[in-house]
């Protein structure tokens, strides 16, 4: 068997280390497992979740720490990294501040990392919106200084629409893969599995149905005049587009998100689960007037019931929400699992494409139309 050694930063509640642990690679020579080596981030009720259920045993590889001030020097070396920075500065909920802003500015310990250990591989995940933050150039900045790392590494860089993957979820985000160069192997992005058979909200949520005493399964009470208020929301439709009596209008004058009350459509996948936010962000259900619990959010983004969370509602929504579907991940990782075996599989053309030139240096083919 070989084991390939895995450390995060970053690592939340666990979307990343659920999914590279249900990775397994099987060949007539060999049987290829990630091995968790070590997970750092900063919030106590994610590490006290992914301790429970991606390293029980283990729970000294989880480090409960502030990037900032720890000491990276104290890290074993990994074959592979993995690091979902925060995304606040390039999401469209967030105040879009990029690089300069106080999330923006964690992708660079992600970078020292990198430099410091030099792993054969890494995994780094992101927003849609960064594609677009400041006209492309902080997007192009990142790829740049990231194939630049250490002895430098081959990118592979594409837009995930997670739907696409069997996640019951419009989900679309940016995945960084990048190889040693020196291996001379290059990623491919693992063809869609469901490109035309999408997980239904309906399907993810009632087959089979979620036990009555399942973690973190507690219902929100709604006020009385969001009850009235969902009442004339339709399947679809949000707080702006559903014809509402004036007395239960919301009194907004800025931007008007379309998640604010907005309800499921039962036949389709959900659409994006989000852990900031405040009233009217919580994801409604396609026929009762209520918000989706937790545990009902957590399947959305394919984290099986017997996966608890830790901390307080609010501390829960927030993990989930900000947490990597696991499925995808296993297909990404199981897909770098392969490319290190020298095993051939179904792929399709990268989102974007990073072009290298003989001797090494960097160059970027941008696309920025919409996902």
């Amino acid at each position: 068997m070989t084991l390939i050694t895995f450390g995060e930063l970053f690592c939340g509640p666990g979307g990343i280390g659920l999914g590279a642990k249900q990775a397994k690679l099987i060949t007539a020579d060999d049987i290829y497992e990630i091995d968790h080596q070590w997970a750092i981030d900063s919030d106590i009720d994610s590490c006290r979740t992914f301790q429970h259920n991606i390293c029980p045993d283990e729970p000294h590889k989880v480090i409960c720490a502030d990037i900032r001030e720890f000491d990276i020097t104290k890290l074993s070396p990994v074959n592979g990294f993995a690091f979902g920075f925060p995304c606040n500065d390039f999401s469209i909920v967030g105040e879009k501040k990029g690089l300069n802003g106080k999330y923006g500015s964690l992708f660079s310990y992600g970078v020292k990392i990198i430099q410091h250990l030099e792993p054969d591989w890494f995994l780094a995940e992101n927003v849609s919106g960064l594609k677009s933050d400041n006209q492309g150039k902080t997007f192009s900045q990142m790829l740049e200084i990231l194939s630049n790392a250490g002895s430098g590494y081959r990118l592979t860089t594409h837009l995930y629409r997670f739907e696409e993957y069997g996640v019951p979820q419009c989900r679309h985000r940016i995945v960084i893969v990048g190889f040693k160069k020196s291996l001379d192997k290059i990623f491919r992005v693992p063809m869609p599995t469901h490109n035309n058979s999408f997980m239904s909200v309906e399907s993810a949520l009632c087959n089979p149905p979620i036990p009555a005493n399942a973690p973190n399964h507690e219902y929100t009470r709604q006020s009385p005049i969001v009850v009235e208020r969902l009442k004339y929301i339709k399947q679809g439709e949000n707080a702006w587009s559903a014809n509402i009596p004036s007395h239960l209008q919301l009194n907004v004058k800025k931007a008007r998100m379309s998640q604010i009350y907005r309800r499921l459509v039962p036949n389709k996948p959900a659409y994006t689960i989000t852990g900031s936010g405040g009233g009217g962000t919580h994801v409604y259900h396609w026929e009762e007037p209520r918000a989706l619990t937790n545990r009902e959010r957590a399947r959305l983004q394919t984290f099986p019931d017997d996966f608890i969370f830790f901390g307080s509602k609010e501390s829960v929504r927030k993990q989930i929400g900000m947490a990597v579907p696991p499925k995808a991940v296993q297909i990404i990782i199981t897909a770098i699992l392969k490319t290190l075996a020298g095993v051939s599989y179904p792929y399709v053309e990268p989102k974007w494409k990073d072009i290298f030139s003989e001797d090494g240096s960097f160059q970027l083919s941008l696309s920025l139309d919409n996902p």
